[in-house]
């Protein structure tokens, strides 16, 4: 199964509780505890049930008959009911509640462990917002189906089984004057059931809007405040906020409804009993035990079928939600390891080959990012790639990461297919410093070790020293061990490229992948980047998405790409002399072509 687009609406619950019966694979390794459980809540349910018979005992035999002894013993029996229930409500209570954490705690690092092995593209065509929905919502829905939910329905249904028969065993006639008013009490209850879980799941999209809108707007907050956006969001998050709490308003009214009708029903029934049982008793057809003990059952048994409606509603979220988990579970990356790689050679030598590489994204399979694409790049040459936006240079770099695989053709790193090679193998022989460099909420040491956690300190300290790094470092209020912010917000541009480029020093890969990481910089920082990626780059294969004139200078060999195909190679001299397409974008591209090479061009000379 691959990655589907994935909305809110896609998320009603499902009708199939069949779904549910998946996540029996992940309760067996706990079948002591599953068995213990069960045990339990069957003695928790035949110790209410009990109570009845304990009821017309201490009516029939202590009450009636006067005799204290009769009474003790009635009472005897009670305690020992009433201690039965309680050890049993509260063993089962543990052992489901600690079954239903430690499933979904088994879920939760199976999916993640899942998620993270797919592949890029799956994440073209699939929402990470709902990813991590399924991550935490789905995963919390479930807690509570299988360790409450499931359990209640089972002694939910036991009482209601064990309720009916205890009744016709006490009186057959009554019984059936029960069963003939069930209808009347499911009916409504379900039909108004229907109703509230319906506007829940409203009332959970609307949430969810909010929860959505929230995000995007703190994400953002330095445009949005930039912009004096501040008002206009003020007034959609109160709307999305009132839309949220009209639906509750509907759900909490439906709600109350509901409880409302299926008290008068109950207990209305209970009424209708009480009159004809009543008759019965002052006819000597029927004891007073007996009819106490009715009664008992009958609030047991309508109590059961008024809570099933609702239960049921929740099993077929949580079986929603099952699905769901399932998917992402069942979803299987298209780039993978192959059973028996290929090893790459030693030691490595970063040569990479292209050969007639055509390409398309999975959102845009129509249209080719590569075709036929051919060229090759020999250890420990710099390459630079020029070429208008969409010209295929930053795809370049996901093939050769083996984000994707080519539609056709080869790539070959250091004469092997990327697909025949070991995933981990390959990526660890790679690194990429990008525009925009990811910096993670930790300190300096981990975002540096990255990757790379057997690095000693020393190892850390020496990376950010050759990428100009360290200085800024101690600078900082606990040195390398400052908190450095969410996304790296503490740090300037500069200073998280440094970081980033630390972070690949210690890689110390084969093949160097840089999309110009000093294009948005200033000059001071541009400069101690530059001088810091030309120590990385020495002697290393380089692959450069150009965007400043002095790196397709220093560039051994520069790759002009134009709608996937290359139109023009050499250094930048020939290429400036033949015209073209590179001459035009030295002209609107470099922001610092010399004015001879301007003036070649038919530029004005500043």
């Amino acid at each position: 199964m691959r990655g589907q687009v994935i909305t809110p609406s896609d998320r009603p619950a499902t009708r199939n509780l069949g779904a549910l019966r998946r996540l029996l694979e992940f309760t067996r390794p706990y079948g002591w505890q599953l068995l213990g459980g069960m045990l339990a809540l069957l003695v928790a349910a035949g110790s209410v049930l009990a109570f009845g018979q304990v009821l017309r005992a201490l009516v029939d035999s202590g009450l009636t008959t006067g005799s204290t002894a009769a009474l003790d013993r009635a009472l005897i029996l009670f305690v020992s009911v009433v201690l039965a229930t309680g050890i049993a409500v509260g063993v089962r209570s543990y052992l489901l509640n600690w079954i239903g954490e430690r499933v979904v705690a088994d879920i939760r690092k199976r999916v993640f462990e899942r998620v993270l092995a797919l592949d890029v593209g799956f994440f073209e065509t699939t929402r990470v917002g709902e990813v991590i929905s399924r991550l935490t919502s789905d995963t919390a829905l479930l807690q509570v189906v299988v360790g409450s939910t499931l359990a209640m329905v089972l002694r939910t249904g036991l009482l209601m089984v064990g309720g009916i028969l205890m009744l016709a065993i006490t009186s057959p006639a009554l019984t059936g004057l029960v069963l003939l008013g069930v209808p009347f009490v499911i009916l409504p209850a379900w039909v108004l059931g229907h109703r509230v879980r319906r506007l829940s799941r409203h009332s959970q999209d609307r949430i969810a809007d909010v929860g959505a809108y929230v995000d995007e707007v703190v994400h953002a907050i330095r445009t949005v405040q930039a912009c004096c956006h501040e008002p206009i969001d003020r007034e959609r998050y109160a709307a999305q906020v009132e839309s949220a709490f009209q639906v509750a308003g509907r759900r909490s009214m439906t709600s109350a409804a509901l409880a409302a009708v299926s008290t008068l029903l109950t207990f209305g029934a209970i009424g209708l009993v009480l009159w004809v049982g009543g008759r019965q008793v002052l006819a000597g057809t029927l004891t007073g035990g007996e009819l106490s003990a009715f009664l008992f059952y009958a609030v047991v048994v309508a109590g059961a079928v008024g809570s099933l409606s609702e239960l049921m509603g929740q099993l077929l979220r949580g079986a929603g939600a099952s699905e769901r988990l399932m998917e992402l579970l069942q979803a299987e990356p298209a780039i993978r390891t192959p059973p028996l790689p290929r090893p790459l050679p030693m030691p490595a030598r970063g040569r990479i080959e292209f050969d007639r590489v055509r390409f398309a994204y999975p959102a845009r399979p129509d249209a080719a990012a590569l075709d036929t694409l051919s060229f090759g790049v020999e250890p420990g040459e710099r390459i630079a790639l020029v070429g208008p936006s969409g010209a295929g240079k930053s795809t370049l770099f996901q093939l050769l990461l083996r984000f994707y695989d080519p539609a056709a053709g080869v790539v070959r790193f250091d004469g092997v297919d990327l697909r025949d090679l070991d995933l981990g193998e390959l990526r660890r022989r790679i690194s990429v410093v990008p525009q925009d460099p990811v910096i993670f909420g930790a300190n300096a040491w981990e975002n540096i070790r990255y990757g790379l956690d057997s690095a000693s300190a020393a190892d850390v300290r020496r990376a950010a020293e050759a990428a100009h790094a360290a200085e800024l470092l101690d600078r900082l209020p606990q040195g390398f061990d400052t908190f450095l912010g969410e996304r790296g917000v503490r740090l300037s541009g500069g200073e998280r490229q440094r970081i980033a480029i630390a972070r690949t020093v210690l890689r110390n890969p084969v093949l160097l992948l840089l999309d110009e990481a000093t294009s948005a910089l200033d000059a001071e920082s541009e400069r101690l980047v530059q001088e810091a990626l030309e120590h990385l780059m020495a002697g290393r294969t380089s692959i450069v998405i150009a965007h400043r004139l002095a790196t397709v200078r220093n560039a051994d060999r520069i790759l002009v790409l134009d709608r996937g195909r290359i139109v023009a190679s050499g250094r930048h001299d020939e290429l400036m002399a033949e015209g073209g397409l590179y001459a035009r974008l030295a002209s609107l591209q470099f922001n610092d072509t010399p004015a001879p090479a301007r003036a070649a061009l038919g530029l004005a000379v500043p």
